[in-house]
Order: C-alpha cells, then structure tokens, then sequence
C-alpha cells in the first residue's frame, strides 16, 4: 500500500474538615486550637474545596456562601470538586432548593457566576441533566451571565453517553436564550458522530461549524481523524491528519493512535511500523510511547515479526522500552545476537 508515501514530505486528597474548624478559621478572631492546621498564608482551591465540602455535608449553606465569595478574592477559583458534596442519593440532592437560594445571595459578578457554572458541572457529572438544566433556567432568569461555557459540562454528559436527540435540544435551547454554540459545543457532537462513525451526521455538525465562522482546533481535527478510522476510511483520516500537521494544529496522542489502531485493524502492520517511523525524530517522548504502544499492539495481535522490528528501532533509537517490553526483547532479540 502506498498511501503513506506522500506523508513523509515537509511543509491534595480531601480532608473532611468539621464546620467547628471552618467557623475557627473565618468568624472569629482567637487564637486558634494549637491541634487544628491554621488557615494557609496562601490558600488553595483544593483547601477551599475541602472546607466548602465540609459546610455543605453539614448543610451550613451560609458558611458555603462565605467560602464561595471569600475563595474568589483570594485567587482560589471553583473547581470540578467544589459541590462534592452532592452525590446522587435522594438525600444529598435534597439539598438543591437550599443551595439555589444560597447561590442567589453569592457576590454578583464572578463569584456567583462561576458558582452557578460550577454547581450545572457536578450535576451534569452526576447524570443529573434535568436538574442541571433548572439551574441553567435559573441563571437566565437572574441574569448571571449565562454563556456557551455554562452548557458545556451537559453537552458533554449526554454526548458522551451518545443521548444526541437530549443533547440537540439543549443546542436548541442556547439558541433560546442567543447564545450562539461554541467551538467547543460543536465538538461534543464532532466527537460522538465519529466515534461512532456516523460521517453523515459529523458532516452537517461540519457544515454548521462553518456556518457559524467556527474555525476548528486540535480537537475537531482528533475527531475527523477518529471518525475516518472508525468507517474504516484510513486514507481518508490519514489526509486529515496530513492537514493537520501542514496547518500547524498540535496533533495529539490520540490522534496518532486513531491511525495505528485503524491501520493495524485493516491488517497494514507493515505501513503501521512506517507511520509510527514518519512520526519519529522531533520529541522522544513521544517516539518512546508511539513506538512503545506500536510494539504492544503487535504482539497482541501475535505479529512477532513486526514487533521485533519496532524494538529493535527503539533500542537504535535510545528509547527507553518498558519491562513487559524488556522481557520479549531479551527472549526473541537480545538473547539470540548472543
């Protein structure tokens, strides 16, 4: 197979903190208990995270305020983390009425924007998407900054678990309330058509795209590319992924094993091992992990003959190859020049 010829031409763990400590730390002025760590010169998100996770399991929903106001002037934005202290039971999710009328009194502007954004992420982690959709409801009503970025964590959720008709009516609900999707909105439907290999459908999501004057990035590239292999289109991704490299777009990892899986797949081991050496050259890290998952590949697949040459290659090249790796080097290579 030639299709790879013209490639090679240039152009901190939680802590469960008591409400005692945290009212010691913020409300009062005493000296205090030489047995509990005093609050940190410079605090963490993480340190917040904590103290916000210890009010919230206590339901102290004015010392949440408190932390989520204080954390933003201190530089310690909210995290991923930060409502944690919700998990899916019907008793921890009995909480969000009180919660929501907390969020309403957080200091307008950034810090009850980015509480509201935070608490739409754990829910949609959660799988909770109809809740997460009243708290966005909620932030329209109150005016607190509703954006494309306040979707993302539910596009996301139900992309991922390729619920696209849930998912497309949320894209239609932003366009309610005017906001116009993202890059980054368009992806998680990019990711999930090609994932599966639904061309047809990542094609309209493209054409959109450039409606809309949405120029694409490394992510929107990595779904072509994943899309193209999982048709079994491997000179169309391998195009794709020749684009890429010629406009400048940082080709990830995955991007790289979209191309061997699906060579190895269709059976061109030998224009695998090609790839993997069209790759070779610019950062050895990464020739180490490339040619490293090439080698374990192959001797899954029981392609002794191809592994053995991509060890040798790594052992020429200096890179350093793993111990399971060691092993079938030593037995099937090392052993036999002696």
């Amino acid at each position: 197979m030639s299709l790879l010829r013209k490639l090679t031409h240039k152009p901190q763990p939680h802590n469960s903190l008591s409400i005692p400590i945290v009212i010691n730390r913020f409300f009062t002025t005493l000296n205090p208990d030489p047995n509990l760590n005093p609050f940190p010169d410079v605090p963490t998100s993480a340190y917040y995270d904590d103290l916000i996770h210890a009010a919230g399991r206590s339901r102290d929903f004015e010392t949440v305020r408190h932390l989520l106001n204080k954390r933003v002037r201190d530089g310690c934005f909210n995290t991923s983390k930060t409502f944690n202290f919700i998990t899916n039971t019907e008793t921890s999710l009995s909480v969000l009425d009180d919660l929501s009328q907390t969020l309403v009194r957080v200091d307008k502007g950034l810090p009850r924007k980015s509480a509201y954004d935070s608490l739409v992420s754990r829910l949609s982690k959660l799988g909770r998407i109809d809740e997460s959709v009243r708290v966005v409801h909620e932030m329209a009503r109150g005016g607190i900054g509703l954006n494309a970025c306040s979707f993302h964590p539910i596009l996301n959720a139900l992309t991922r678990k390729k619920e696209m008709n849930r998912a497309r009516g949320v894209m239609k609900l932003m366009r309610q309330y005017q906001i116009l999707p993202d890059l980054k909105a368009h992806n998680y439907f990019l990711s999930a058509y090609c994932f599966i290999g639904d061309l047809a459908s990542a094609t309209e999501v493209l054409t959109k795209m450039v409606e809309e004057g949405a120029k694409a990035d490394t992510r929107t590239y990595d779904a072509l590319v994943l899309g193209a292999c999982s048709a079994g289109k491997v000179e169309a991704a391998l195009v794709v992924w020749r684009s890429m490299v010629d406009d400048g777009v940082s080709v990830t990892l995955s991007t790289h094993m979209h191309v061997v899986k699906a060579l190895l797949r269709l059976g061109y081991y030998e224009q695998a091992v090609e790839f993997v050496r069209i790759l070779a050259g610019r950062d050895k890290w990464l020739d180490t992990y490339n040619f490293g998952c090439l080698a374990s590949k192959l001797i899954r697949l029981k392609r002794f003959g191809e592994a053995k040459l991509v060890l040798e290659e790594m052992n020429e090249r200096g890179l350093e190859i793993e111990d399971k790796l060691k092993d079938f080097y030593r037995m099937n290579i090392a052993d036999k020049k002696n």
